[in-house]
């Protein structure tokens, strides 16, 4: 199961995921809760924080 990268809880549906904006290398995973209050997010391979 996916999970989102900022509050770490299981996403199934209406999520969005992406690479990492900086290195390109880990999948960022974001729920539409914290992607709609801007929760930051963090790479866990290159450390790159995120709106």
């Amino acid at each position: 199961m996916e999970k989102c990268t900022s509050c770490n809880k299981e996403v199934t549906a209406n999520y969005t995921q992406f690479k990492c904006p900086s290195c390109g290398k880990t999948k960022i995973n974001r729920c539409n809760r914290c992607k709609a209050t801007s929760k930051p997010y963090k790479c866990k391979e290159c450390g790159f924080v995120g709106p």
